[in-house]
């Protein structure tokens, strides 16, 4: 067995008999039932014996019936569910522009209040209804800047195995709070050099992992099936939401890059809608922009390289926003002087509130949807839809910085009226890229170095993702994959009836 990230590894087949029979008898040993894609897509499909579980368990507990509120299905308390995912409605008092932007909100997640737990159960659970994972002898290790590392923990520990957890020591409080409370050994938590930018000595801390054949590296960077859970489970979750608010046509699909997993529903939805898809980086490390590098704060974005899993030549804008906006805005959404300054701008105290629920990087995806809104003259009767990873409750060690570090340690009215006039009312098209073919090839290529270079992937494999057909050739996995966890809960006997 090997921990190679080669696409070709897309986890189709049984590959370890005797690891699957183990899986099995640990997921019969603890009572653990999968939830298939389909379910996780639409939990309407769940047994109500589920339901009904559900509904004596909190959202944070490290059960595993809390994988089956691994959706978008979740209401504003965590553990109802709701027939719409929830989301919210930005209009012209507040982005400045008449295009509707919808942003559905990723806090509802279980256990870790980030979507970025169902990248990391897309990621296990494939390997372990074939074989390739044992939950009885390998260590699963989740490279990361914070969120995925945390969702893998958290999997991991209510799927019985152990979790480790590679992310910069820079990255906020709150993130190693959690994996303080989440993890079995301190020594599970590896912090590796620098912050957001620093993702290949993530790398390199993996690949000497690797050497240790009992630990199965899931590099959400790498594993196609990151981006496949969100095509499906995602993409059709934005679908709905756009269904819902019902405010025209859907032109855009606006996405921080991170891992890239996260634009996989952009496939999804320009299938269906036609819409743009444009990925997001920190100005500061403006990798698809300008080959650029440098240092950023955007917490839930990883730069110097294009991950394997982003699908760049279906890609149609880049967009580059700067952690400057990102954290003073944080602070106008989040004070009691800057929710009043948006309140005497005309903002409704309602929708002021519910900005809370954006934190770093989903304020880069709203202020790149004013961008896109901007740049292409969207207006009345179109759509943007983006995602919010998380909420600001992950952030608020970051925010006492940032009024230290940038105001002086206060936040005032001036500070605040500033803030909504620079990154707000003042938000331009500078940094807006339109990709042509020439621009596609170009962030296609800077791949090469990290994945064939650097990580080993094969040139042929590498060479393949330019196609479409790859891409659209990966879809069918998904339900294969569905088919044998339904034959992987049928062999554990798993039931909470």
């Amino acid at each position: 067995m090997t921990n190679s990230p080669s696409p070709a590894r897309l986890f189709s087949d049984v590959e370890d008999e005797q690891a699957l029979d183990n899986a099995v008898a640990r997921f019969r040993e603890r009572n653990i039932l999968f939830p298939t894609f389909a379910e996780m897509a639409d939990p309407t499909l769940a047994p109500a014996s589920v339901h009904r579980a559900l509904d004596k368990l909190g959202s944070d507990a490290p059960d595993p019936l809390n994988l089956w509120r691994v959706n978008w299905y979740n209401g504003s308390d965590r553990t109802s569910r709701v027939e719409v995912p929830e989301y919210l409605e930005l209009t012209g008092e507040l982005t400045g522009v008449d295009a509707t932007i919808l942003i559905a909100l990723g806090n509802r997640f279980p256990m870790i209040r980030s979507h970025k737990v169902l990248a990391a159960f897309a990621c296990l659970a494939p390997r372990i209804v074939t074989g390739a994972f044992d939950p009885t002898s390998h260590r699963a290790i989740w490279p990361s800047t914070g969120n995925y590392a945390r969702g893998g923990v958290a999997i991991s520990r209510i799927m019985g195995c152990r979790g480790v957890a590679v992310l910069p020591e820079g990255m906020s409080r709150e993130r190693f709070d959690w994996l303080d409370e989440w993890t079995e050994e301190p020594e599970d938590i590896i912090r590796t050099t620098g912050t957001e930018s620093n993702v290949k000595e993530i790398y390199d801390a993996c690949n000497e992992l690797a050497k240790d054949s009992t630990n199965v590296i899931l590099n959400q960077f790498s594993e196609f099936a990151n981006h496949l859970g969100h095509y499906r489970v995602t993409g059709r979750a934005l679908e709905h939401v756009c269904d819902d608010a019902g405010r025209g046509r859907l032109v855009a699909f606006v996405s921080a890059s991170g891992s890239a997993g996260t634009l996989g529903a952009g496939d999804y939805l320009k299938e269906r809608h036609g819409c743009r898809i444009v990925p997001v980086e920190a100005l500061e490390c403006p990798t698809m922009l300008y080959n650029g590098y440098g240092e950023h704060n955007i917490q839930g974005i990883g730069d110097k390289h294009i991950p394997l899993i982003h699908n760049v030549t279906n890609s149609d804008d880049v967009v580059g926003i700067s952690d400057q906006a990102t954290d003073t805005l944080l602070l106008l959404f989040n004070t009691d002087i800057g929710k009043k300054h948006l309140e005497a701008k005309g903002v409704d105290p309602e929708k002021v509130e519910s900005l809370r629920h954006l934190g770093l990087s989903s304020i880069a995806n709203l202020l790149a949807a004013i961008k896109v809104a901007k740049y292409h003259g969207y207006g009345s009767g179109d759509v943007i839809v983006t995602v919010a990873t998380d909420g600001q409750e992950l952030y608020r060690s970051e925010m006492d910085k940032f009024v230290q570090r940038d105001h002086r340690g206060e936040f005032d009215a001036a500070a605040a009226a500033a803030s909504h006039a620079r990154f707000l009312e003042g938000a331009d098209t500078d940094h807006v890229l339109e990709l042509g073919e020439v621009g596609r090839r170009r962030i296609f290529n800077l791949g090469y170095y990290t994945w064939v270079e650097q990580q080993g992937v094969d040139f042929e494999d590498f060479e393949a993702r330019r196609d479409q057909t790859f891409w659209k050739g990966l879809h069918p996995l998904i339900d294969q994959w569905d088919s044998m966890i339904d034959e992987f809960n049928a062999r554990t006997g798993a039931t909470y009836g």
